[in-house]
Formats: structure tokens, C-alpha cells, sequence
């Protein structure tokens, strides 16, 4: 009991001596985590309507090539964003791009990066979320439009992505509160959010010593 005292002391303590600095981390990370979702919800939109364009085998050649490798590029982008950890993008996109391009891919404010980052990963999230919305709609009713005379565009905008988004609407909630506990990853950056404060204020205010 007399640790919890004492925990709940120290606690009350640096709030007071810190109150700022973490009300600051706090803004930050609210405010990167939503524009990143919201962005992130477009990329992965955008991404699940193109990968679920249809073509048939007498459609000119063109526009099947062109939609073969439109999805091919999305399934690439989709399983490379997925399958490795945020902190190992943002070293890449913030370090590594300028390394291998001689500064010609630079990022010199470090909000742009951040939301950048976070963004492009929770498209790669959103667009496979997308795309399941879109074919959980049952299939009668896009042949029901185009029985009407409506066009593809006609049937995604006015039956099938109202439904879609519906569906998926969980889904970017749930991004949304992962993208508030991801951005810690942002201090790799040096981007000050709700974790790093604090501990750049210690690193900037300690002696080494002290942190050993």
C-alpha cells in the first residue's frame, strides 16, 4: 500500500513538473493519429475500388493489362506495408530515401514524415478492409443495377459503397485507436508525441550519469 502512496506521489509530482510537455505529447499524438486515419481511409478507399474494378475476357486488351497490373501494385504495396513494422517504414521513408537518392527525397519537416508514414501504413490496412466491404455486398445487387441500365460508377457510388462504408465503419474506428498507440513508433524520428516528451526532456536535462 505504502508503494502505491508513493507512486501515486511521484505521479502528481512530475504532472505538475511536466503538465505542459505531456498536455503537448497528448496534442500531438491526437492530432497525428486522426489526420493519418483520415488520410489513410482515402489511400485504402481509393486502393479497394480499383482492386475490385471487373473485367472480363472479352474486354480489350488495354484495360485488362491495365487492371492486372493496377492490382498487382496494390497487392505489392498492401503486403509490404503489412508485413513489416512501422518503425522499419519510418526508417526508410526518413533516413533511408534520402541515403539512396542523394537528398533529392527529403523530408525536412518532420509532420510531413509522421503523417506520411502513419498514413501510408493504415492505407495498406483500410484497403484490404475496403475491399472485403465491397464484396460482402451481396452480388444480386449489382446485378440488379446494371439490370437497371446503371454503370459501374453508378452501381459503386449510388448501392454499393453506401453499404460498404457501413460495414467497414468498426474497422476505422479500431484503426483509429491503433494509430494513437503506433505513434509512439514516431520518436525514431524525433517526432515529439505523447511517449517521447517526457523522455527528451530527461535526455536534455540529465546528466549521462544520471541515466545509466
Amino acid at each position: 500500500m505504502d508503494k502505491l502512496v508513493k507512486l501515486g506521489q511521484d505521479m502528481a509530482l512530475l504532472w505538475g513538473k511536466y503538465r505542459p510537455m505531456y498536455l503537448n505529447g497528448i496534442k500531438n499524438t491526437l492530432i497525428l493519429a486522426l489526420a493519418a486515419t483520415a488520410i489513410g481511409c482515402f489511400i485504402g478507399l481509393l486502393c479497394g475500388v480499383l482492386n475490385t474494378i471487373p473485367y472480363a475476357k472479352n474486354d480489350p486488351l488495354p484495360k485488362r493489362f491495365l487492371l492486372k497490373l493496377v492490382r498487382v501494385i496494390i497487392r505489392v504495396y498492401v503486403e509490404v506495408f503489412r508485413g513489416t513494422p512501422m518503425v522499419l517504414q519510418a526508417v526508410f521513408i526518413v533516413y533511408g530515401l534520402p541515403y539512396f537518392t542523394d537528398n533529392a527525397l527529403r523530408f525536412d519537416n518532420i509532420w510531413t514524415a509522421a503523417i506520411l508514414i502513419v498514413s501510408v501504413n493504415t492505407g495498406a490496412y483500410m484497403a484490404e478492409s475496403v475491399r472485403g466491404g465491397i464484396i460482402s455486398i451481396d452480388p444480386g445487387q449489382t446485378e440488379g443495377a446494371k439490370a437497371i441500365g446503371m454503370t459501374h460508377v453508378q452501381t459503386m457510388v449510388n448501392v454499393i459503397m453506401p453499404q460498404a462504408i457501413r460495414n467497414i465503419i468498426p474497422q476505422i474506428g479500431n484503426n483509429y485507436i491503433i494509430n494513437v498507440k503506433d505513434t509512439s513508433v514516431m520518436f525514431i524520428i524525433s517526432f515529439t508525441e505523447f511517449f517521447a516528451a517526457p523522455v527528451s526532456y530527461t535526455h536534455l536535462t540529465l546528466p549521462t550519469s544520471d541515466l545509466v
